[in-house]
């Protein structure tokens, strides 16, 4: 991935251009998915608008078929009458859109602010080709704390005590029922990290995602929109 300026150099973007550059990456990601697709729908402010854009092409995309990582998205979608199938049903798809709370310049993600991390996962892997949309401020120049956690409710402050730098959040569950957790220490190596909460028992799944996994980043900011291909 090439590299980019920190957003600390930049100056800081206002609520309302954030929301419109979340809705321009959103739009151009939606110009990929064409009749016919199997296509992964992740959660979340981005995702939202991507189901806005997806919607009002809701009569050209009769065939396409849609696997959400959330009752909610699911839901969503439903009414803006695009075809909601399980994953198991669609098998392998076309592509998966999402968002992400960060992005590093190797193409490291951090995802999990709305506590969909698991599935979003699962749906990015089924994938053949996954794109990420964010805002230009969710660029940053390394990975840092939070990182959403899915942690199973049998033994949770045995689990949190093995993690360390743990703390529950205070949100609703997992779509599973599982609970939400952050990891708030340090990150210095993101694979040796992912690797670390990985085998941590009670440990579902955490919120790193490995460049391997991501095909493209779509950028908008106050320069419009930059494609970004990841090469891990």
């Amino acid at each position: 991935m090439a590299p980019h300026r920190a957003p600390e150099t930049q100056p800081p973007l206002s609520d309302r251009e954030i929301e419109r550059f979340k809705r321009d990456a959103a739009r151009a990601a939606a110009e990929l998915v064409h009749d016919g697709m199997r296509v992964g729908l992740g959660t979340g402010s981005t995702v939202a608008h991507l189901l806005d854009a997806l919607g009002e092409r809701a009569g050209q995309l009769r065939t396409a078929r849609f696997a959400a990582t959330s009752p909610r998205t699911a839901a969503i979608a439903a009414e803006l009458s695009l075809e909601v199938c399980d994953l198991d049903e669609l098998g392998e798809l076309d592509l998966a859109i999402d968002g992400a709370d960060q992005v590093d310049p190797a193409g490291w993600l951090v995802k999990g602010g709305g506590g969909a991390h698991t599935r979003e996962k699962i749906v990015a892997a089924a994938a053949h080709r996954f794109v990420v949309i964010v805002s230009a401020e969710k660029l940053v120049p390394r990975i840092g704390p939070p990182v959403p956690l899915e942690l199973l409710r049998f033994g949770v402050r045995c689990t949190l005590a093995e993690l360390g730098h743990s703390v529950l959040r205070d949100a609703d569950p997992s779509p599973d029922g599982n609970l939400i957790a952050d990891y708030t220490g340090p990150v210095e190596d993101p694979a040796e990290l992912a690797a670390r909460l990985a085998a941590t028992p009670g440990v579902v799944e955490h919120g790193l995602f490995p460049p391997a996994m991501v095909g493209e980043v779509i950028v908008a900011g106050p320069q419009g929109i930059e494609r970004r291909p990841i090469t891990a």
